[in-house]
């Protein structure tokens, strides 16, 4: 796994970052057709937490061969791998969490989906006309953008990919201190009522995986480009 990834500008259409998916990819379709995505020139960033939760997990394998899709490894994903690889984990705290679908594959199976995401970094930067955006799953641990590329690209401390998948610091102490080296960090992980930003940290996991919406944000302006919540397009099972 390439733990971290630079993309380069899209010279033809428009950059558009999502919050957690969480195994519903038709609801997240439904929105894209909805703000006139165009996969020939447009591109979708996903801050991770692709699967678990939703009916529709096993999508993911298709949406990550998507050429226009991109996205950086969540801790549910990360959970997969650590699952399939032996590490220290609970299964029944994973079957609580989404993961029974997982849970349930043939060994061979689930080797098809943790090989995808082993191949998803932990943290991605992408150039825009106005600036770098960078996007991780949950919090930067290090306060300069570069610190992190740089850890990610070395000798990696288990602790540092942990923090970028798990923490909720920045949420918990209100922190409105800036990531330095980027204009914005778009992060999800824990779900909010709406998009908050907290220095230049925008947090995009409102609920569109439950009975919230999701936030679909602009990567070139920082701003969020889809209907407003209570202007959902369909209902959405609870």
């Amino acid at each position: 796994m390439s733990r971290f990834r630079r993309v380069t500008a899209n010279g033809k259409g428009r950059d558009l970052a999502v919050g957690d998916i969480h195994g519903h990819f038709s609801r997240l379709e439904q929105l894209l057709n909805a703000v006139g995505f165009d996969p020939e020139v447009d591109r979708l960033f996903s801050v991770g937490d692709l699967v678990d939760r939703g009916p529709e997990s096993e999508a993911v394998l298709d949406w990550l061969a998507r050429p226009w899709f991109h996205a950086v490894q969540g801790n549910h994903e990360s959970l997969a791998v650590n699952h399939l690889n032996g590490g220290q984990l609970d299964p029944q705290m994973y079957r609580s969490a989404g993961g029974g679908w997982f849970l349930d594959l043939p060994r061979t199976d689930q080797q098809r989906f943790v090989d995808a995401f082993e191949r998803l970094p932990i943290a991605m930067e992408v150039q825009t006309s106005e600036g770098l955006v960078g996007l991780l799953h949950a919090d930067s641990p290090f306060a300069d953008w570069s610190v992190l590329r740089d850890q990610l690209e070395g000798v990696l401390e288990p602790k540092v990919c942990e923090f970028c998948q798990w923490s909720r610091r920045r949420l918990h102490e209100r922190d409105s201190r800036a990531v330095e080296g980027l204009r914005a960090l778009l992060v999800g992980h824990t779900p909010l009522v709406e998009a908050t930003l907290l220095g230049n940290v925008w947090h995009l996991d409102t609920g569109g995986w439950n009975l919230g919406h999701f936030s679909l944000m602009d990567l070139r302006t920082l701003t969020l480009v889809n209907p407003l919540p209570g202007d959902r397009l369909a209902p959405w099972p609870t």
